[in-house]
């Protein structure tokens, strides 16, 4: 064709292939872990559950795990990458037991994603890529340090006070408020 001018060839600078099919897999990561978070936050928003503040703190999780995702869109996108989206997997139960047994599903996740974060570092790295590697660090790293230290202390302190019943009931009400 004639006159044809490959504009993602003009955008993208030091934008590997294999780098960009890793955003995309951390997208779909992030995507998710969304999905999970919104399975917790509305099987502790049911009738038979009602752990308000845990339904609020696990829609907070989701409505995080969107925005990463976005962000990873919105880079993506700046690059002159393609975003290539996949099946979103179903959560790996629909009964989330106990806060604390959700807290500790929680916390694998996001052990999960940072591992794939640190592993998508390590690839930009390994390609010269600048812009991927400090738009990681960042946005990412140090909020996932956060967010698996608050579950560590969430856990310990539900153990504290007594995994359900009214241990679980007053952890709900003094400390996700």
């Amino acid at each position: 064709m004639a006159g044809y001018i490959n504009l993602d060839e003009l955008v993208a600078q030091n934008y590997v292939t294999e780098v960009e099919e890793g955003v995309n897999t951390q997208i779909n990561l992030e995507f998710s872990a969304m999905y999970t978070y919104l399975s917790m936050s509305f099987y502790f928003d049911r009738a038979d559950v009602a752990l308000p503040n845990f339904a609020k703190y696990f829609k907070k999780s989701a409505d995080e795990e969107f925005e990463h995702a976005q962000k990873f869109m919105k880079h993506q996108n700046n690059r002159g990458g393609k975003i290539k989206l996949a099946d979103i997997k179903k959560p790996v139960k629909d009964e989330w037991g106990s806060g604390i047994d959700a807290m500790y599903t929680a916390l694998e996740l996001e052990r999960q994603v940072n591992t794939a974060l640190l592993a998508l570092h390590a690839l930009a790295e390994k390609n010269k890529d600048i812009h991927t590697s400090d738009f990681i660090e960042g946005n990412f790293l140090c909020e996932q340090v956060d967010a698996i230290k608050e579950l560590t202390d969430h856990i310990c302190n539900l153990h504290r006070v007594g995994k359900t019943g009214h241990g679980e009931y007053h952890f709900e009400r003094e400390s996700l408020e």
